[in-house]
């Protein structure tokens, strides 16, 4: 069932713009932050269950969103605007934060 008509503009923008990173850099983070030595991911079920939603949502136009997209897009957007104030610089976090926020889509170090 497409979302579209609960998807307002706003919500979009300010998803597409706290999701920073690429689908491609994205995906590559996902696989490189899942891998250890005792884990082997399929590079598609690699990573958070958030992270690959977001990687799903980008891949997807305005029109075919599903209500389970705009949750997404909702909750990234509130995790995002809760642990990245503005007004924080972005190297003051440290590397748990930025690994996590990283996890969803947005780099902290990447300049907007």
């Amino acid at each position: 069932m497409a979302a579209s008509a609960q998807v307002s503009a706003e919500l979009w923008d300010e998803f597409h713009r706290v999701v920073n990173m690429t689908s491609r850099e994205l995906r590559e983070w996902l696989s490189v932050d899942a891998a250890g030595e005792q884990t082997e991911e399929l590079p598609d079920k690699s990573g958070r269950p958030t992270g690959r939603r977001v990687l799903d949502v980008l891949g997807k136009r305005r029109t075919d969103l599903t209500e389970d997209d705009v949750r997404v897009m909702r909750r990234v957007c509130d995790i995002v605007r809760s642990q990245r104030p503005p007004e924080l610089d972005p190297r003051a976090g440290g590397d748990e934060w930025r690994r996590s926020l990283m996890s969803i889509g947005h780099d902290p170090l990447k300049p907007s």
